[in-house]
């Protein structure tokens, strides 16, 4: 049997859980792996994983289930680590909805955890899934006892109303004092365990039970409330002894990247020799993500800085620059224009020098401003 395995999230991988499920999937058949997802390819690395785990491309889990389904595999799983029984079984329903070939496919939700689960959603796996859940001294879940858990029945994942353009979604599994992502940035914090958004027009007006960011919803701009990408909480909540796999050589000229947002694919820039990465949540992900290629940042901040991971990390070389409040996006659009040319790329010939023409700008508008150069970030 040919069986595809879909890793989401990085605490299956932390766990050590996703090497341990895709080597008891091999008694069943020829197992590949591909990761679904952007953040558990961090951990995958952590892991040093890369050549059983697929991390080449950037694909929604949904997007990696069917591509397995292209490839005529017989059966597929979703492996996951949600923070609750109630997020995991909605991620799963979500994603098996969301895919668009509807493969045979058996979610294994939060192996090790005592509400760890196996839920078959097609109805013919139910007999594998039962096998699987022995062995593996999980619950069975079959699809209906999941969606009454989550109550898509009663209350709905998501709900439309078409007066005014107006949608409401409500998030499940939810703690109070987490950060709520929409499409990877930061628009919110919850302050209950019932969460709604609301969109008008596209735009986030409204959480109830929570606080809105509104200068997250500025970077977020127009989305699909109803098949934007949500998660709440820390990206990743381990604790982990990063791995660098890489080392800078010595060069005549450097590439240096300009980004603006976290939701960005940052691991494209992990050839750059450094990155310009303005706002605090996006200078905190790049700087943790690129320390793995041993990339510095110079990171454009105001202080408003969200917990998004448990410990953050940055390479020797990296300047964080801290300006007052709501200068960081102001001061970034002037090195994007001035430096950058308004190029996302730009090669230069001396970085010390680079990052002194950074702060003549800097110095020029008069705003008031620190540099935290020995800091671990996110701590």
């Amino acid at each position: 049997m040919q069986i595809g395995v879909v890793v989401h999230g990085p605490f299956i991988v932390d766990s050590g859980y996703a090497l341990k499920l895709i080597r008891f999937l091999k008694e069943y058949g020829d197992v590949k792996a591909r990761l679904g997802g952007t953040m558990g390819r961090t951990a995958v690395i952590d892991a040093k994983m890369e050549d059983l785990i697929d991390i080449s491309n950037k694909r929604l889990p949904s997007e990696s289930i069917d591509k397995f389904q292209e490839e005529c595999c017989d059966l597929v799983f979703l492996i996951n680590s949600g923070k609750s029984c109630i997020t995991g079984h909605a991620f799963g329903y979500k994603v098996f909805k969301k895919s668009i070939t509807k493969p045979l496919l058996i979610q294994i939700e939060r192996p090790g955890e005592i509400d760890g689960c196996v839920i078959p959603w097609r109805k013919s796996l139910r007999p594998l899934a039962k096998e699987i859940a022995i062995k593996m001294n999980l619950k069975l879940v079959y699809p209906r006892e999941a969606m009454k858990e989550i109550s898509i029945g009663k209350n709905g994942l998501t709900s439309k109303n078409t007066h005014k353009n107006t949608i409401h979604r409500k998030l499940v599994g939810v703690s109070p004092n987490e950060n709520i992502f929409l499409n990877g940035i930061v628009i919110g914090r919850s302050s209950s365990d019932e969460v709604i958004l609301t969109a008008k027009n596209g735009i986030i007006t409204e959480i109830k039970g929570g606080k809105l960011k509104i200068h997250g919803v500025e970077k977020l701009d127009k989305i699909d409330l109803n098949n934007a990408v949500v998660k709440t909480g820390l990206l990743r909540r381990s604790i982990v002894n990063p791995r660098i796999t890489q080392s800078r050589q010595f060069k005549n000229k450097f590439i240096v990247a300009f980004l603006n947002h976290a939701a960005e694919d940052i691991y494209r820039l992990k050839d750059a020799d450094m990155v310009v990465a303005v706002g605090d949540d996006t200078t905190l992900v790049a700087a943790d993500i690129l320390y793995r290629f041993d990339v510095p940042i110079i990171g454009i901040t105001d202080g408003d800085v969200d917990q998004v991971v448990e410990k953050g990390f940055k390479s020797r070389g990296s300047m964080i620059i801290e300006l007052e409040s709501g200068w960081d996006d102001i001061i970034g659009e002037k090195i994007f224009s001035e430096t950058f040319g308004g190029e996302e790329m730009i090669v230069i010939e001396d970085i010390e020098n680079f990052k002194k023409e950074i702060l003549q700008i800097i110095d020029n508008t008069a705003v008031k401003y620190f540099i935290k150069e020995n800091e671990i970030i996110g701590v």
